[in-house]
Order: structure tokens, then C-alpha cells, then sequence
């Protein structure tokens, strides 16, 4: 099932619900009912755990409070589904969304429905501040779509047998891009966060000056082919590099390669939703974690630029372009581009930043349980910006503020150099 990204949807909420809503479906149709519950680890949810909770997010905090009348589909999955909210009760622990066999995916599919019904209906007669409830809701929507993709890539992976989500062509032989160009970034005082009132989470905000001491970027991410330079220097094995919590985490978990990597006697294999295939050197490397991004920084003499410095960067851009999901297939990094200015601002792989999640000068978190959302996570994680291959098109701008822990590889995660100068 193919699902077209319009720009027009943004404004036209019930085209934008039924665009959204459809994607996450399409996602999982390749999927059996096994494959849909099973977790592979506690920082992944099985599949249909992701779509029975945004389904929960509309029904709850829509549909419960704000139109009345409504009839909850079944009360028991207020506790099933709740993910985080501390504000609406007890929960299922996290750990153990994967021995959720019952309900069943079509059961799941059939709460969507009811849940999408009553809200299509309702839509029309929603105040702007609940038809923008609707829309933080579909935003949300699409970051579970890009975290069933990766979870499920994680979850395949783990079976001895590799099985692939979507039979995909091999990648075209591509040359490796030209060597890294330096691009000068901006520098003085200049602003960053959302300003406009179009979405953004509130993380994104309050917009504030910041100032830019004189630094440059490189000119694209940094691909396989120079991944494996990395390797091969013994880049796993030199303490030198690697950050003091980077260094226990490499040597405690035994980690040689990012995420997915094995070494045979054809060389490095990668795996994928495409199933196993060779890695593709000219391809942004991926599924690396924030501990390794800043090893190989220090390895090739730079650093990791920080959320500013990408931000200030990536503002000429358009977020709506470059290599990101549009429909139901096979997410894969592409090749890296032959350009002369900066590339791949957008897509292909999240470029993990040195700049610690924490909030912006001002930041109140909203009222209420959707208050929850963001603030209470700026904790002990890093920002990443960009987006993916496995980010829903529409769902990106330059203020955009990923975060993960700096263990966390599983996402499809990269990196962009900078230096100072």
C-alpha cells in the first residue's frame, strides 16, 4: 500500500488523520500476529503495542475528555497501553509489552477503527485547541511509525534465520563520494528554536539567541567506507579516543562494529529490513551510538558539532527533502551525495550532536498529562537532528530535537563532523 506524503494534508486535518493513520497500518501489513508482539529488548515495543498506543493517545486524551457521549472501546487497555503518563495511572511495565499475546493484531485493528470513527466525526466540531491536540497526536503518530520500523529491524535481527520485512533491490554500485569539504557555519549571535506558529513540540521552543564561536562542518555524514577505516586502525581497541563511559560500554559489551555489522570472509555484511546484504561503503554509516560518533570524531581530529551550529546550518534547507520515508517500503540510507555545499541536512541517518537534551531559555512544560511529553525526559541524553531514512516526510524542520541516551544504537543514527577554527 502506497502512501503518498501532501504538503496539503498539514492543513487539512481529516486528510492529514487518514494520511497518518494509514501509513502506520500499511507498515505492519507485512507483518504475521508473532511478529507484531514480540519484543526483542526494553528500550523496543512490539508493533502492535505502537499502534494500539497512539491509538490510546487519540482516545484518551481526545475523544474521553472532549467529546461527549464517546464510548470506550475497552477499558481495560487504558492500563495496556499507556506508555509513560504518570498522570493517568497505573501501567503494564515497559519490560514486558512482549508477553502481551492478547489482544491479537486484528483486535488492535479493530480499536483503530473504532477510535478513528469516532474521531472523524468529531473532528468537525473540535475547538482549535483540541483539533491542535489531533495534530500533536499525529505528529506523535509519526515518531512511533520510525520507532515500529526500527524496533521491528532490532526484534529480526535477533533471529538466527534473519528473515527480511521487505525483499528490496541491491543497491546500485555507487562511487564513494568526494573527501570531506569544510563549510564555515555562521558565527556571532544567532537564533535558534521554533518561532513561527506552525507545529513543533514544545522542546522546539522557546526561540532564543545563542551565540557561535568560529567553527565549520563537514560537507556530508561520514560513510561505511570510512567507518571501516576506523575499524581497521584499531579504533575499538584504542582507549585514546573513546569518552570514559564510551570506554566501560565498548569493553563490557564486547562492541567491534555498529549495530547490525558482521565480518566474513567476503567482508562486512550489514543487516536491514532488506535481510542481510554487503555493507554499501559509499552509504552514511548507521545504528552507531553517541559513545562511538565521538570516538571516530576524535579519531579523524574533529569533533561532534553542536545542536546550534547544525540548526543555524540546516535553516536554508528544506526539511521536506533528501532521502526520508514517504510510504510503505524498505528504509535505506542511500549513497552519500557529490555536492559541493552541505548535504543530507535531511534524511538518511538522525547526526547525533554534542549537546546534552536539556531545555531552552523559558521552556514551560504544557498543563496536564501531555505535559509529560518532553520536559520530563531532559535528562542524561543527547540531541540528534535531521532525521532518517525511516522519518515520515513532513515530519521534519531545522528545530527538530531528537534525543536518545548515548548507548542507544538501535535508531537509524549517524554522524556529521565539525571543527573548530
Amino acid at each position: 500500500m502506497t502512501i503518498e506524503f501532501q504538503k496539503q494534508h498539514r492543513s487539512d486535518p481529516a486528510s492529514h488523520f487518514a494520511s497518518v493513520r494509514a501509513l502506520s497500518e500499511a507498515l505492519v501489513h507485512p507483518l504475521s500476529d508473532a511478529d507484531a508482539t514480540g519484543q526483542s529488548m526494553d528500550d523496543a515495543s512490539p508493533a502492535k503495542w505502537h499502534l494500539a498506543h497512539i491509538t490510546w493517545f487519540f482516545e484518551t486524551f481526545v475523544l474521553r475528555d472532549h467529546v461527549p457521549g464517546y464510548v470506550a472501546y475497552d477499558p481495560k487497555f487504558s492500563y495496556l497501553f499507556n506508555s509513560y503518563y504518570e498522570a493517568e495511572g497505573a501501567r503494564h511495565a515497559r519490560p514486558h509489552r512482549g508477553l502481551l499475546t492478547r489482544p491479537s493484531l486484528a483486535e488492535i485493528f479493530s480499536y483503530r477503527r473504532h477510535v478513528d470513527a469516532a474521531l472523524v466525526q468529531a473532528l468537525p466540531k473540535l475547538s482549535p485547541d483540541m483539533t491542535a491536540l489531533v495534530t500533536l497526536g499525529l505528529h506523535h503518530e509519526q515518531q512511533h511509525q520510525e520507532l515500529l520500523l526500527t524496533d521491528i529491524l532490532h526484534l529480526f535481527a535477533q533471529n538466527p534465520i534473519e528473515p527480511a520485512m521487505w525483499d528490496a533491490p541491491s543497491a546500485l554500485p555507487a562511487p564513494m563520494p568526494r573527501p570531506i569539504q569544510w563549510i564555515e557555519g555562521r558565527r556571532g549571535v544567532v537564533t535558534i528554536g521554533h518561532a513561527d506558529d506552525s507545529f513543533a513540540f514544545d522542546c522546539e521552543g522557546p526561540a532564543h539567541d545563542t551565540l557561535l564561536t568560529p567553527h565549520a562542518l563537514a560537507h556530508r555524514t561520514v560513510t561505511n567506507g570510512e567507518w571501516m577505516e576506523f575499524i581497521a586502525d584499531g579504533g575499538y581497541a584504542d582507549a585514546r579516543h573513546w569518552l570514559s563511559d564510551g570506554w566501560a560500554w565498548v569493553q563490557r559489551e564486547g562492541i567491534v562494529a555498529p549495530l547490525y555489522w558482521r565480518k566474513d570472509a567476503q567482508g562486512w555484511t550489514r543487516f536491514g529490513h532488506d535481510g542481510r546484504r554487503p555493507v554499501n561503503p559509499a552509504a552514511p554509516v548507521a545504528h552507531i551510538s553517541l559513545y562511538e560518533a565521538d570516538a571516530y570524531a576524535s579519531w579523524a581530529g574533529a569533533r561532534l558539532p553542536t545542536e546550534a551550529e547544525w540548526e543555524s546550518a540546516a535553516q536554508g534547507f528544506d526539511p521536506d527533502g533528501g532521502n526520508q520515508l514517504d510510504e510503505a517500503r524498505c528504509p535505506r540510507p542511500r549513497a552519500c551525495e557529490q555536492a559541493d555545499g552541505l548535504a543530507q541536512m535531511f534524511g538518511d541517518v538522525w547526526e547525533w550532536t554534542g549537546s546534552a537534551y536539556r531545555p531552552y531559555p523559558g521552556f514551560r512544560a504544557a498543563e496536564g498529562a501531555v505535559g509529560e511529553y518532553n520536559g520530563k525526559f531532559m535528562s542524561g541524553q543527547f540531541i540528534l537532528k535531521g532525521g532518517s531514512c525511516a522519518t515520515p516526510r513532513g515530519h521534519m524542520r531545522p528545530s527538530y530535537r531528537n534525543f536518545f541516551y548515548p548507548h542507544q544504537r538501535w535508531q537509524f543514527t549517524g554522524l556529521r563532523l565539525a571543527k573548530d577554527i
